[in-house]
């Protein structure tokens, strides 16, 4: 589903921040990526979308390259749920950050309505639907988010920090929902509880490059190479 090979790019400074990144993603499967802060995790997964375009290598979406004269398709095809909620959702009302997306593809306005209605319903969020996203909680904000990518049916969701302030009520639910979505994820965490739980593989980014991956189990369970990377074990294996 995702073909990353030789992938670089470097800051106007001439920094560089990933350097030569090669990577395949299956389709349907779950993937983390995890390093220190300063690894170019962040750098990487946004050229998923297009926001970053490669500047030596290439990247393809489910065949298609991501380039400037594909953006359209590629913004169709993946959704990326930003660390900071409060930067994807910008509207008075929470409905018409849900709305937002479909209504830019030109969707007919009763397919809008009932679209907005399910993944707000699925996600507990309906009954808040009037509100102004800043009056929700963090965690619903979180999940308001979540709903604003969802609603466009994305193949392929990257989800930047997706447990960031969520209490662990709400954090489990998270790991629930992203369980349940039978789609390819992508997700960038320091959080290895999440990534334990959440993904099938895993890969280690330091200093821009990609240093380790293989199965979650085998790379989050061994401590000299999680703390070689300036990593620590999950909790769950500290205790």
């Amino acid at each position: 589903m995702i073909s990353i090979k030789d992938l670089s790019f470097s800051w106007p400074d001439g920094t560089r921040a990933i350097e030569r990144i090669t990577l395949a993603v299956a389709k349907g499967s779950s993937v983390g990526i995890v390093g220190a802060n300063g690894a170019g995790k962040s750098t990487l997964v946004n050229h998923l979308n297009g926001y970053f375009l490669a500047q030596e290598g290439s990247i393809s979406i489910g065949g298609t390259v991501v380039s400037k004269k594909n953006l359209d398709r590629i913004h169709k095809m993946v959704g990326l749920l930003f660390q900071n909620p409060d930067d994807q959702l910008f509207t008075a009302r929470l409905y018409d950050d849900v709305a937002f997306g479909p209504q830019n593809l030109g969707m007919d306005r009763g397919k809008i309505a009932a679209l907005v209605e399910e993944r707000l319903r699925e996600l507990n969020l309906w009954e808040l639907r009037d509100k102004p996203p800043a009056h929700l909680s963090q965690g619903q904000k979180r999940f308001a988010s979540f709903a604003a990518v969802l609603v466009m049916n994305p193949e392929v969701l990257v989800m930047d920090e997706p447990t960031a302030d969520l209490d662990p009520k709400n954090r489990r639910k998270l790991i629930n929902l992203v369980n349940g979505l039978g789609i390819t994820k992508i997700t960038v965490s320091h959080d290895l509880d999440f990534v334990w739980d959440t993904c099938q593989r895993v890969c280690i980014m330091n200093q821009g490059r990609m240093v380790e991956e293989g199965a979650t189990r085998d790379i989050l369970s061994n401590r000299a190479l999680l703390e070689a990377n300036s990593l620590e074990l999950p909790l769950r294996l500290q205790r």
